[in-house]
């Protein structure tokens, strides 16, 4: 089932503001419960737990940024009148 560009948009809201804040808690809290490993390992996790993420959202983001595709053309009178 595709998702409007309105739900994505709402979707990729949620995810940014809710779902990533509790991501990095739980990645942080994964990385402690190991032994400190060296600051580059280190780095290396965090940067693998951050791509991570985004794969399986990768749909919900795409094209977000861009003008709605549904929505009428600058300058139509969507109204019906002439």
């Amino acid at each position: 089932m595709a998702l409007s560009y309105k739900a994505r948009r709402r979707v990729a809201l949620l995810v940014l503001v809710v779902g990533l804040p509790a991501y990095i808690v739980v990645a942080v809290t994964l990385v402690n419960m190991i032994e400190r490993p060296s600051f580059l390992m280190e780095l290396a996790i965090y940067v693998g737990l951050g791509f991570l993420w985004m794969l399986p959202l990768r749909q919900v983001f795409l094209g977000v940024g861009q003008p709605d595709p549904d929505a009428a053309p600058p300058g139509q009178d969507t109204t019906g009148r002439s």
